[in-house]
């Protein structure tokens, strides 16, 4: 089995593709992502990864994940 440090020179250094089959709820929110943004599939699909990677470290780390609304109250996301 290759280590983790291995696999991630592997993806550096090359794009692959793939092929994917989405739930309803993720092709909603992709779409709904490719409105607002108004980026393509492979955009939104490349960096929706590159987010949920740091928020999965950060939370490895002991971080928490806040959101701050306008008045100032903070209310903690759960990602599972």
């Amino acid at each position: 089995m290759a280590s983790a440090d291995s696999l991630e020179a592997e993806v550096i250094t090359s794009n692959e593709r793939f092929t994917v089959t989405l739930i309803i709820s993720a092709l909603k929110a992709m779409q709904a992502l490719m409105r607002l943004t108004g980026l393509s599939k492979t955009d939104v699909i490349n960096r929706s990864v590159q987010v949920y990677g740091f928020l999965a470290e950060q939370m490895n780390d002991g971080k928490e994940v806040l959101l701050r609304d306008r008045e100032g109250n903070l209310e903690k996301v759960h990602i599972l």
